[in-house]
């Protein structure tokens, strides 16, 4: 039988002679996105200027592809819409949750939530009056801190550095019992894992596509509502094209029925088409399936670093279940080590202040890739080749 991982490999383009183990933050370009992109900008744009939102249908990708990425993540048609960036929907989230739990000021959240989210956090707050507060406990102290003065816990379900991983169906059920009101960052989970927001009666979340979904940098986020929110929840970001009837250029704000409400501004057609095409990848595969080869494939790699380089400390949980679809290790010259992993054809990248992360996407990443980027970073550790100046120099991006 056909290895499935054999054949969405081959549909992705990868440079020769790079082992990629950094999907968890940019997944690589879908062979089919240029063709895509050529049709997008020359058949669409080019042949049908601005009459491409109507024959082309560019008016209503963001909810096609919302519906498709629906299936990856356990939500229903018409509960997801695409849209903005990652940053913009967690402030949608969060301002519609706050709204729909008016007696409470208090946003739970954890300190292996992803920053960007505790700083929109943060800010929305300031923004309604001093009463409000973020409070940030730690990942395992989340469950006990769901207090009856909460009004929101925001989390991400994968945490960014470690790859520990929150039970949803826990404690989504133990914020309601009460009165807590859920949204779930799914940045490390769409795409790395099953995730079942209906089954687990999730109230909102959001992602991005850039890292396992493979959309490409800067590629729009998702954002999820429940079916009981859609009508009620108000969006505090009140864009034209979550208007009830945006092309009758009302000067009052009436919000679109559904999802449709949570769309702001105008769409990215052209990174929605890139979006497309890995979407046709993902159409081949079924999650439970990729979670099942991400776990061999990343407890493939801790035990062989661990048995090439016993001075590496794992910073991820070591029972599969229990984590996304990477795995971090601390050392503490972690950063040099991973600059001259880079320049050796391995790339994964680096966590201040000490991790260097690893990302397995069964898509493209195969049990060779695993055994040969652990020997490479064998070497690399045991013969001390990051004590090279020219890896000690840091760059913007880790």
């Amino acid at each position: 039988m056909t290895d499935i991982f054999a054949q969405t490999k081959a549909k992705f383009h990868l440079p020769k002679g790079v082992i990629y183990l950094d999907g968890n933050s940019l997944g690589p370009l879908p062979k089919a996105a240029m063709g895509v992109v050529e049709r997008t900008i020359q058949d669409e744009w080019g042949e049908m200027l601005i009459t491409g939102w109507n024959k082309a249908g560019w008016i209503n990708k963001p909810s096609e592809i919302g519906d498709r990425i629906g299936k990856l993540i356990g939500a229903p048609a018409g509960s997801v819409v695409m849209g903005d960036t990652l940053s913009i929907k967690v402030y949608q989230a969060l301002a519609s949750a706050l709204e729909l739990n008016p007696g409470r000021k208090v946003v739970l959240s954890d300190s292996g939530n992803f920053p960007s989210d505790l700083y929109i956090a943060d800010g929305l707050l300031k923004s309604l009056g001093e009463e409000y507060e973020l409070r940030v406990v730690a990942p395992e102290e989340v469950e006990n801190a769901l207090t009856d003065d909460v009004a929101v816990m925001m989390i991400t379900e994968v945490d960014y550095r470690t790859g520990r991983k929150h039970d949803m169906k826990a404690l989504t059920g133990k914020a309601h019992a009460n009165g807590i009101l859920t949204i779930w960052d799914l940045a490390h989970s769409a795409g790395a894992l099953p995730v079942d927001l209906e089954g687990c009666n999730a109230d909102f979340a959001v992602g991005c596509t850039y890292k396992y979904l493979n959309g490409g940098p800067g590629a729009p986020a998702f954002i999820y509502v429940a079916d009981k929110h859609k009508d009620a929840a108000r969006p505090a970001l009140s864009g034209w094209m979550g208007h009830e009837a945006p092309f009758a250029f009302d000067l009052d704000y009436r919000a679109a029925p559904g999802i449709e409400r949570m769309r702001v501004g105008t769409p990215p057609i052209i990174a929605l088409s890139v979006l497309e095409a890995s979407m046709d990848i993902w159409d081949m595969v079924e999650m439970d399936a990729v979670r099942e080869r991400s776990i061999e494939l990343c407890d493939l790699f801790i035990d062989e670093v661990e048995r090439l380089c016993p001075q590496l400390q794992l910073g991820s949980p070591r029972e599969g279940r229990r984590r996304g679809s990477q795995v971090s290790f601390h050392f503490e010259n972690g950063y040099a080590a991973m600059q001259a992993l880079i320049a050796n054809g391995v790339i994964g990248d680096f966590r201040a202040p000490d991790m260097m992360r690893f990302g397995f996407t069964p898509l493209y990443v195969n049990h060779d890739d695993v055994r040969g980027a652990a020997a490479i970073l064998g070497t690399i550790i045991n013969e001390k080749v990051w004590d090279d100046p020219k890896y000690q120099k840091r760059s913007k991006v880790t």
